[in-house]
């Protein structure tokens, strides 16, 4: 070290810029031979020392914070522990939930087929839930420092137009499950083709349907079906279309494409989906042990199914009747009557003089009066002589009007559009 000590002397005599600069380049070229040239090993000594050292804790594992958020529907039959463990629920406080009122309350608004989110922690703590019920109402359950609080509020909807079509190969119901069409949207379909398709006798294996409806979604996630706004339904090779035209005055119906109605004066069947278990022949009466005309058609369904008005008319008659048991008589236009038996109870506000609209509610299937099994007895009478309703022809309703046919293309064009595309693109498929 005594040339780095030399340099370091001329540099605090002397400032001038060379000899700087030259002590400098002396100084790092010493520095670089200690880094390359080695001298002789040097003897190392080393001691052993042992030392008990207390260790830290094993640290604790902690919740990153992570969030996730499950989905589940709400199955028949289900039960409310079986629903959060599907959706991965791991939480003592969930007991506590369970108990509150509050939250029992919120849980019997669950249907089958309700779809319920969950968001929980990492370690399967329950964050929040959330569902909407059945009046459309976001139903919500958030962890909160005190609990659990439940809330209430009105669901902020977004409507989409969706396209679906199908293949009848057993049911209609099954058809538009597999299509993945909810039930509403199955009896809209067969509602609009009541007046010219029996949805229990008429179908055929390779029927087809096709529809155009409103799809109401939540958050990206669909919630609700609405209208059907055109629809297609083939039978037995024949094709039949629907499109949907509200006038001015706010009054909607179901149209062909070219304006024609598709509502009939009378439905065929009271019931939206039954069999017929006796028809509008000679029978032998199963109480009364003989053979005797039958002058109505018995439509086979469960204690309970809802039994529609066929037309537009009025309470006639409302309650006991002999062999009917419990009964409505309607009256409709041109000496038209229409009589429904066997009912298990009335719908809210039947009584003489009551203005029913056709496809209103006004019973339930029953089994009163002589009857063997739950079922509907349906009469059809013209000027007091019953005639078969499976084999009349009834008339339509009026077709758009010619001054309403500017606005009924503009408003319909774009859904029969739809529908001819549909068609083609299921054909392409076929071929």
């Amino acid at each position: 070290m005594q040339i780095l000590a030399q340099s370091t002397a001329n540099r605090a005599r002397s400032r001038r810029p060379l000899i700087v600069a030259s002590a400098l380049s002396l100084l790092f070229g010493v520095v670089a031979a200690f880094g390359t040239v080695q001298g002789p090993p040097e003897p190392i000594f080393s001691t052993t020392v042992v030392e008990s050292l207390a260790l830290p804790p094993p640290a604790e594992q902690s919740d990153t914070g992570q969030v996730y958020i499950r989905e589940d529907r709400f199955r028949r039959g289900d039960t409310i522990s079986a629903l959060l463990r599907r959706l991965n629920v791991d939480d003592l406080e969930v007991n506590r939930l369970l108990r509150s009122r509050d939250a029992k309350e919120a849980f019997r608004q669950l249907r089958p087929e309700t779809t319920v989110n969950a968001r929980t922690g990492e370690d399967g703590s329950l964050l929040s839930m959330w569902f909407i019920n059945g009046r459309l109402r976001l139903i919500s359950i958030d962890r909160s420092e005190d609990g659990f609080q439940t809330w209430e509020q009105p669901v902020d909807f977004s409507p989409q137009i969706v396209m679906k079509s199908g293949e009848i190969k057993s049911s209609l119901f099954a058809a538009t499950d597999d299509a993945d069409v909810s039930d509403s949207v199955a009896m809209q379909i067969a509602d609009i083709f009541s007046g010219d398709i029996d949805f229990h006798r008429d179908l055929r294996r390779g029927d087809r349907f096709t529809a155009v409806f409103e799809m109401y979604d939540h958050l990206g996630l669909p919630v609700k079906s609405g209208r059907v706004l055109a629809a297609e339904f083939i039978n037995k090779g024949k094709s039949y279309r629907a499109v949907w035209f509200q006038d001015e005055s706010g009054r909607g119906g179901y149209y062909t494409p070219s304006g024609d109605s598709l509502r009939k004066a009378f439905l065929r069947s009271p019931l939206r989906f039954s069999r017929v278990t006796s028809g509008f022949k000679m029978r032998f009466h199963p109480i009364l042990r003989r053979w005797q005309a039958h002058k109505g058609i018995d439509f086979g369904a469960p204690t309970g199914t809802p039994v529609r008005a066929t037309g537009d008319g009025v309470v006639e008659f409302v309650g006991r009747d002999g062999g009917y048991g419990n009964v409505i008589v309607l009256r409709h236009a041109g000496g038209i009557e229409t009589l429904y038996g066997h009912l298990s109870g009335f719908a809210k506000g039947m009584r003489k003089g009551v203005r029913v609209d056709q496809s209103e509610l006004i019973g339930h299937v029953g089994q009163t009066g002589w009857a063997t099994g739950p079922h509907l007895h349906y009469e059809f009478l013209v000027n007091k002589n019953q005639r078969n309703p499976l084999t009349m022809a009834f008339p339509a309703s009026k077709p758009v009007t010619p001054q309403q046919m500017a606005a009924f293309r503009a408003a319909t064009g774009p859904l029969a559009a739809r529908l001819e595309l549909l068609a083609t693109t299921n054909l392409a498929l076929l071929e």
